[in-house]
């Protein structure tokens, strides 16, 4: 009786000349200044153009203040402050992106722009895994996508101190 070999799904996928799949994430590519920063799909809930933003005293300066979406009040702060970039520019590329941690509320983070979303395998994809300074702590790692290399923001970390985590 012939043996019968057993092939992992890889191998098969392989051996018939198909891609192999991945582990994979999808990204919004956002633009801070010169530099292009990545954020997993999985907690933004909505992008909305730049609004009027409510200032709150006596809070830190990365945070801006407060919007009304749709009757919520949101929080919102300033990503570029936040990472230790000079002060916001708002253009007509301004966006807000409102993000949602788990069972937190929403908040809202400024960018100067959203260029596009783009989909990282592990392959494309480096972690951090040295000591990190105070702008590499708010960074996952760096994934490479069409020739660039994309900052991936770990979203709980830069949201640590504003909410809850």
């Amino acid at each position: 009786m012939d043996e019968i070999k057993v092939m992992d799904e890889q191998m098969r996928n392989e051996s018939l000349n198909r891609p192999v799949e991945h582990d994979t994430t999808q990204y919004i590519v956002t633009q801070l200044g010169g530099e292009q920063y990545g954020i997993d799909i999985k907690y933004i809930s909505n992008i909305i153009r730049m609004s009027k933003i409510t200032r709150v005293p006596k809070v830190s300066n990365y945070i801006k203040g407060v919007i009304n979406v749709r009757g919520v009040v949101i929080p919102t702060i300033s990503l570029r402050l936040k990472m230790g970039l000079p002060e916001d520019e708002i253009t007509k590329k301004t966006r807000i992106i409102i993000l949602t941690l788990d069972q937190h509320e929403s908040i809202g983070v400024l960018v100067d722009e959203v260029k596009e979303v783009v989909t990282l395998d592990e392959e494309h994809t480096e972690r951090m895994s040295y000591e990190k300074d105070d702008k590499e702590r708010y960074l996952s790692g760096v994934g490479k996508a069409d020739g660039k290399l994309i900052s991936l923001l770990d979203i709980t970390a830069v949201l640590a101190e504003v909410v809850d985590v």
